[in-house]
């Protein structure tokens, strides 16, 4: 796919939740290709302040930033009334702490949501929005029979086990985090077609790669490595069967990069974003590889299922290569190894991994 040229006077390109993992990585991507980038984060995040740092260091000409929580109205209007085009990541990210504080949930995931889409559609002038949803939205999937094939679950139905979950999967909310990305998904999805606002809807899987600092309750594949890097056990919850189909963030950006240069042809439609039955692996077949890469087995401890825990789930991506243009994801071996030798740097250099090269010149 070819770059965007820069464009002298250009407004910024806003991304919510800029400084963490997917959007530090999109950002990246955009001011490398001589975007103005508006990054729009709260830095609430262990890890995120590191990141806007190394953008900034990376692209000093390019990143601007705006240190504030989504919850603030006004401060989103703002942003947004200056921006060529939005990608909304910011977000509360984990099923655990909904429970816990499912007022908090709302606020961030669905209410700031709104209020960002009502800026856009106050400000007219068709201004694209590509928002970042979940699987979370097709629910526990308890009525997909599975078998269990090794130390991996797979769908009894062959066409379920052949492509994944499609979008067009009956959704389900299950949980306050379920909820509350599920009602923003299908505002996002409305607020194109009620008022003509160019918006697309991503439902990612898992997403892995560099710059992600993952933790117990998101981003397992990073936090599972981490783990087995420090020789410190990790808690399964679950018998580890539990399947997931993981892509690498490099994956990831090309998709949203894609659906706003799409925009005009896929605005108002949701795609599942994920690696695909080719990179559908089990908890227990990452752990297998993560010991294979770090040489050691790694120590687990197993508990009770987790509330709206999927025992599987595996994106149809056929949409999005389809529409969006996507090629092939990288195999997920390949990706993971890279991302334990990043992570194995970032411990060594105590977060100082590649200094960048300087800002290229670009009009």
């Amino acid at each position: 796919m070819p770059k965007a040229p820069a464009i002298a006077g250009a407004r910024p390109v806003l991304i919510t939740g800029g400084a963490g993992f997917i959007g530090s990585n999109l950002a990246d991507r955009l001011a490398g290709e001589g975007h103005d980038v508006h990054v729009y984060d709260a830095l609430s995040r262990p890890g995120v302040a590191s990141n806007l740092e190394w953008l900034r260091r990376r692209h000093p000409r390019r990143i601007s930033a705006t240190i504030a929580d989504v919850r603030d109205a006004a401060g989103l209007a703002a942003a947004a009334g200056e921006a060529e085009a939005v990608f909304h990541l910011a977000a509360q990210v984990a099923v655990t702490t909904s429970l816990v504080d499912p007022r908090e949930d709302f606020d961030i995931n669905l209410a700031a949501s709104f209020n960002l889409l009502d800026a856009l559609r106050r400000r007219g002038g068709g201004v694209p929005l590509v928002f970042a949803s979940t699987n979370k939205v097709y629910g526990d999937l308890g009525d997909v029979t599975l078998d269990l094939l090794g130390d991996a679950y797979v769908p009894r139905d062959p066409a379920v086990r052949a492509r994944g979950v499609g979008e067009d999967r009956p959704l389900d909310f299950h949980t306050p985090y379920g909820c509350s990305k599920g009602a923003a998904d299908q505002y996002v999805l409305d607020f194109g077609r009620s008022f003509g606002v160019p918006t697309a809807v991503l439902r990612m899987s898992c997403i892995y790669g560099q710059r992600q600092m993952g933790t117990e309750d998101q981003g397992w594949v990073a936090h599972f490595i981490l783990r087995a890097l420090r020789g410190e056990p990790i808690s399964i919850y679950g018998d580890g069967c539990q399947v997931r189909d993981v892509l690498d963030v490099g994956d990831a950006v090309e998709a949203y990069v894609a659906a706003w240069r799409r925009i005009g042809a896929v605005s108002g439609r949701a795609f599942n974003l994920g690696g695909g039955p080719a990179n559908a692996i089990s908890l227990r077949q990452l752990l297998a590889h993560v010991g294979d890469i770090t040489g050691r087995p790694v120590e687990t401890r197993y508990a009770d299922w987790r509330a709206g825990d999927q025992r599987y789930y595996v994106s149809d991506t056929g949409r999005a290569s389809r529409e969006l243009g996507l090629g092939p994801a990288r195999p997920w071996r390949e990706g993971v190894a890279a991302l334990a030798d990043w992570l194995r740097q970032e411990r060594a250099s105590g977060g100082r991994v590649a200094a960048p090269a300087p800002e290229q010149a670009s009009a």
